[in-house]
């Protein structure tokens, strides 16, 4: 059984890890194009000596093949990190932490166009229940329209691009080993980043140490903690329960948003925490939330 207490316990710190993304976001007034692009190159830079050690260590073979299968989710995850860096301040913190955590409802169609995953019983019980959360803090909140709001908008689709990359993660991830996949991954979709944001803005400039240290937060933290951890839940755990543990998001992001920014959560705020967490426990424990590890295949 590769449903272990280390591996869920892995799983809920890359949770709480990708939840403090917003208030770094939120806390800094850099170009959201820059801090998309240093945060995932810091990563790339930090991460490095992983990849090659990994590869080093290694009889299977990496070559441009294997670096291919890093290419389209670094694309999907430059969208994500762009539209999100840029949404972010134009919306609340618990109005963007909503709705780029409603990856359960279009995971199963990314699951199942890219790995053809289907979603079982309990599954569908627990995102149903996590999805009915959501739905109790949206309509809490007047101020939150996809029609009108611009940030909740741009919200949105970064969403959209989360669930495809998370997705192909789990196709892609599990045919490499951890550092050779994510590493990468992060290069890619940081170049990408860099060079949407050059037309924009001189990145030769002074920065500020606030900023600095948010960034580099933003790499160790959400970036290599968040994103690497649950590329990894991914090759143990089946996609839609990865998906659905990440709305625990929801509830550190509005915890901090009060800590940080003292926007105090709607009373439909408690319900929805006790929606997410039922949701997350049925999927989780009760719907066979483990899989059969991916053993990497290279190739020759």
């Amino acid at each position: 059984m590769n449903r272990t207490p280390a591996r869920i316990a892995l799983l809920f710190f890359g949770v709480f890890c990708g939840a403090t993304a917003v208030i770094m976001i939120k806390a800094s007034d850099e170009s959201p194009l820059l801090i998309a692009a240093y945060r995932l190159l810091l990563a790339t830079l930090f991460l490095s000596p992983m990849f090659f050690l990994q590869k080093q260590n290694t009889d299977l073979h990496y070559g441009k093949e294997q670096l291919a299968w890093s290419a389209l989710p670094g694309i999907f995850l430059a969208a994500h990190f762009i539209t999100w860096t840029i949404g972010v301040p134009l919306t609340q913190v618990s109005n963007a932490s909503l709705i780029v955590n409603m990856t359960p409802v279009v995971m199963p169609f990314f699951l199942w166009l890219f790995f053809r995953e289907r979603v079982n019983r309990k599954e569908v019980l627990g995102t149903m229940l996590a999805i009915s959360g959501l739905v109790v803090l949206a309509f809490s909140k007047p101020d939150l329209s996809l029609a009108n709001n611009r940030g909740d908008l741009i919200c949105f689709f970064s969403m959209l691009c989360l669930a495809a990359y998370l997705a192909l993660g789990r196709k892609n991830g599990g045919r490499l080993p951890i550092w050779l996949y994510m590493v990468p991954l992060y290069l890619i979709a940081g170049l990408i980043c860099l060079g949407v944001a050059l037309p924009f803005i001189n990145p030769i400039k002074s920065y500020s140490l606030h900023n600095m240290l948010l960034i580099l937060g933003l790499a160790l933290i959400p970036t290599i903690g968040g994103h690497t951890t649950l590329n990894f839940s991914m090759k143990y755990f089946r996609g839609q329960v990865v998906s659905v543990a990440n709305l625990g998001q929801i509830i550190f992001a509005s915890i901090m948003g009060f800590l940080f920014f003292k926007e105090v959560p709607p009373p439909a705020f408690y319900l929805t925490a006790a929606l997410i967490i039922s949701g997350v426990l049925i999927a989780l424990f009760k719907g066979n939330g483990n899989r059969e590890s991916i053993q990497p295949t290279l190739g020759k």
